[in-house]
């Protein structure tokens, strides 16, 4: 672990805050991700489901090592985005070589992944932080290069990084807090009642709606969410950071 470039990294991050143009805060953060070994940047919202990863990219540096370096098109459901959305904290993939298990982690599922493959594949070092505390905002910073730092003080450093750098951008109005398909307030409200197990009838009469209103939102949250019935909406609607319960 280099301590100058732990210090540092919580030092560029008040710096970023006080910036105030959106292309000023991208070249910073990419800067600032590059001091820390990245060769590689992605700086994007996680899409919803059946929605496009292209329209909520912020910064992409992703030459593909396979084909002589062309930027490679990120897809939805890449199993590195996917596992995003799965988890709250950032996590490292690749040889680690302070055999750190609870940072450096790689998977079969993590194996398909296209943004990995693109950077190395087995012998790829990434660092990915995901970005759940702008409810009901998602996004996620992934980095990689053979000289990333896996140690958890890095690791630390960087979330608070990424954070600092996403409120930023909010703040600046590069960012728009919602993506393409969120849930309507009235369709949040609505499932979070269902899922705390009210019938029809009873949010019927909490929200002095109709019982065939109160279905119609139902149906239309299942269809954002892409699910099957209910109890599937309610698990991708937490998934997506739609509802909290």
């Amino acid at each position: 672990m280099d301590q100058g470039l732990v210090r540092g990294i919580y030092g560029e991050a008040t710096q970023i805050s006080s910036l105030r143009e959106a292309d000023r805060v991208l070249d910073f953060f990419e800067r600032g991700l590059r001091r820390q070994g990245a060769s590689h940047v992605l700086v994007t919202g996680l899409p919803l489901p059946r929605r496009a990863a292209s329209k909520l990219i912020l910064r992409i540096v992703w030459p593909d090592l396979r084909n002589g370096g062309h930027v490679i098109d990120v897809s939805n459901t890449d199993p590195l985005l996917r596992r995003c959305l799965g988890t709250r904290r950032a996590f490292g993939i690749g040889p680690n070589p302070l055999g750190d298990e609870g940072v450096a982690e790689a998977s079969e599922t993590l194996s398909r992944s296209d943004l990995i493959a693109a950077a190395g594949g087995p012998v790829a070092r990434l660092i990915a932080v995901p970005i759940h505390d702008l409810n009901p905002y998602q996004g996620c910073v992934v980095i990689a290069g053979q000289d990333l730092d896996f140690d958890p003080a890095t690791i630390a450093g960087l979330e608070y990084y990424c954070l600092a750098a996403f409120r930023t951008l909010i703040e600046v109005g590069r960012l728009d807090p919602t993506r393409p398909g969120e849930l309507s307030d009235r369709e949040r409200h609505v499932l979070t009642l269902s899922a705390a197990g009210k019938t029809a009838s009873e949010i019927a009469g909490l929200l002095e709606i109709s019982q065939r209103t109160v279905h119609a939102h139902l149906q239309n949250a299942c269809d954002k969410m892409n699910a099957a019935n209910k109890t599937q909406t309610v698990v991708e609607a937490l998934r997506y950071g739609q509802i909290v319960l």
